[in-house]
């Protein structure tokens, strides 16, 4: 007798539904974005309005003669002596002012070449070579980079009237060239720029240390010197309590201190003022020319450091 079995049904396992993901909300990262962009700005507008608007101060009240200054708004024109006010400047003292200023280009300009070739010397030496003591050495430029100039200008006018340099042009050149924040810099620029495969290379070929840092380190690192230069001139120009503290002859004065003697002349001569002013204003130009002269070395050390 033959049976015919017939097969089990087997039951498939309920299968989970899935969940539709809950509905993210549609404009929170678009308001997010919005208010970061609005603050972002307006900070960015505060700050612009923060630098330039004592400079349009300046180009206003250069323009107006003493009573002017008083009896006129910040940002107006009154009665246009600006050729008047040149005129004056550049009389007063047998020509004083020009002589300021040329004593300002040597510093700065000194300061600014020469101090930025050590602070690339140094910082290459740090990040390509090896030698005792080097982290160390570097922990005290980062400690000088914490010291304000101001607290070791007493320091430097004690050493410099102990050897007799005081009074001097070497007594503010000598400082000038020493830069901790370059020489950080300059570090940094060398880990970034200079490969050590080119210098392996260069080796091989036979070039010493000197020859390879001046034929492959300081090209390769010039947006940096560029960059370092530019901070330097900047800092020099501007630098006051040294220059004070160090020079009495007012021939070697640089253009901070000089005006500044004149502004203490404002107060009982009031036609001091329009002078004070305009030399103000005339010792920006160096400052704007050396940015524009040097300002497509600085972008393309800047991209260059953005493609790599």
């Amino acid at each position: 007798m033959s049976t015919n079995t017939l097969p089990q049904s087997r039951e498939k396992a309920p299968q989970p539904i899935a969940k539709k993901p809950a509905p993210r909300p549609k404009y929170t990262a678009r308001q997010g974005g919005f208010a970061s962009k609005l603050t972002v700005n307006g900070l960015l507008v505060l700050g612009s309005l923060y630098m330039v608007v004592p400079v349009l101060w300046l180009l206003f009240a250069s323009t107006k003669n003493a009573a002017d200054l008083y009896g006129t708004s910040a940002y107006s024109f009154g009665n246009f002596a600006l050729f008047e006010n040149i005129a004056a400047v550049a009389a007063q003292d047998g020509g004083m002012f020009f002589r300021w200023m040329g004593n300002s280009i040597l510093y700065a300009g000194v300061g600014a070449v020469v101090g930025s070739l050590i602070s690339v010397m140094a910082g290459y030496a740090f990040d390509k070579f090896q030698f005792r003591g080097k982290d160390s050495l570097f922990g005290f430029v980062l400690v000088g980079v914490l010291i304000p100039n101001t607290a070791t200008v007493l320091p430097m006018y004690l050493l410099a009237s102990v050897v007799g340099m005081t009074n001097t042009i070497w007594a503010v050149l000598i400082p000038v060239l020493c830069n901790p924040f370059g020489v950080y810099l300059a570090r940094v620029y060398a880990s970034s720029y200079v490969p050590m495969e080119t210098l392996e290379a260069a080796r091989v070929d036979g070039a010493g240390p000197i020859r390879s840092f001046f034929s492959l380190g300081l090209p390769m690192m010039m947006p940096g010197y560029i960059t370092i230069a530019l901070f330097q001139f900047v800092g020099v120009w501007n630098n006051f309590m040294l220059p004070l503290v160090m020079l009495q002859d007012q021939q070697l004065l640089p253009l901070s201190v000089g005006i500044s003697i004149w502004q203490g002349y404002a107060v009982p001569q009031p036609e001091f003022v329009p002078m004070v002013i305009t030399g103000s204003l005339l010792s920006v130009i160096p400052l704007l020319l050396a940015f524009i002269m040097l300002q497509r070395f600085w972008k393309s050390g800047l991209t260059a450091g953005a493609v790599k």
